[in-house]
């Protein structure tokens, strides 16, 4: 059965499989990934996402054919200064770069300094056509997110990224924050990407480090709203929501709308959040992974 994702979910969930927990090897994603872009459900799936250090290794030599149009993000693991280099690998095995991906500071360094060097770097990579900058939640966070919308006023093809788990409890941001970011972004037309701790829809505990972790669902529903002018209060109850209903009504309103400020997120495995879509009735089809 062959259906179409809704235009809210377009490319909402890029191809992270390389990344920790699936970890998978670079062979095994490239295989998995060529099947999620022929798949019924190829609009939900951004690219294939890979760490700088990995390309720049030549790790890609001999796993792609050249004609086969293999798009990707670049995960700047090695730094800023490591990224031309590993974009320079990518040509020779037909492989474009959509997108660069790069934290600009630690928590509690200013982050001007990372997006000056940024911004430097930006317009020399040939195919690249965002560039996000991640943000920490704390130190100068709206002073680095009028940098970024002022350097996109003037045409820079640049976004922000945002960390919304890991390890450790500090990198969870709570409903509140993240809440204040999104409408941060919204009030300076700013789109934004997440990565980490987006495993399943809804907002939920996880049994085993104890982390409450936030849900894409709750994410999307709150975005929504945020771009219809509602206020950090309402976004934020939408984030803390453990009801799945009402969200859906959030969502549902909208599905043949493009996404509003949130590109996307990274995940592992691209048929759990599919699974979790098809189940909440915001992707309606058959099953053919």
């Amino acid at each position: 059965m062959s259906t179409q994702v809704p235009a809210l979910l377009d490319g909402l969930v890029d191809d992270a499989a390389v990344f920790p927990p699936g970890s998978a090897t670079l062979a095994d994603a490239l295989t998995a990934h060529r099947r999620h872009r022929t798949a019924w459900y190829a609009d939900l799936v951004g690219p294939l996402l890979l760490p700088a250090s990995t390309v720049a290794s030549g790790e890609l030599s001999g796993l792609v054919d050249p004609g086969e149009g293999l798009v990707v993000g670049l995960i700047g693991d090695t730094g800023i200064s490591g990224l031309p280099l590993a974009h320079s690998f990518l040509a020779p095995d037909g492989v474009t770069a959509r997108q660069i991906e790069v934290a600009v500071a630690k928590r509690g360094e200013d982050p001007l300094p990372g997006i000056a060097e940024l911004l430097a770097l930006t317009g020399t990579l040939p195919g690249v056509e965002t560039v996000y900058a991640e943000l920490p939640l704390t130190f100068g966070l709206m002073g680095a997110l009028d940098a970024l919308a002022a350097a996109r006023a003037d045409g820079v093809p640049i976004a922000a990224k945002f960390r919304t788990g890991g390890l450790a409890a500090e990198l969870f941001p709570t409903p509140a924050e993240l809440a204040a970011v999104i409408c941060a972004c919204r009030d300076r037309d700013l789109p934004f990407k997440l990565t980490a701790g987006l495993h399943e829809a809804v907002r939920h505990l996880d049994p085993e480090t104890g982390f409450t972790h936030h849900g894409y669902a709750n994410v999307l529903a709150a975005t929504v709203a945020a771009a219809h002018g509602e206020g950090v209060g309402a976004v934020t109850e939408l984030l803390t929501v453990l009801d799945p209903r009402p969200l859906l009504e959030r969502a549902n309103a909208g599905l043949d709308a493009p996404r509003p400020l949130w590109v996307g997120f990274g995940s592992c495995s691209i048929l759990e959040p599919l699974t979790d879509l098809i189940r909440l009735g915001l992707v309606n089809g058959g099953y053919d992974a």
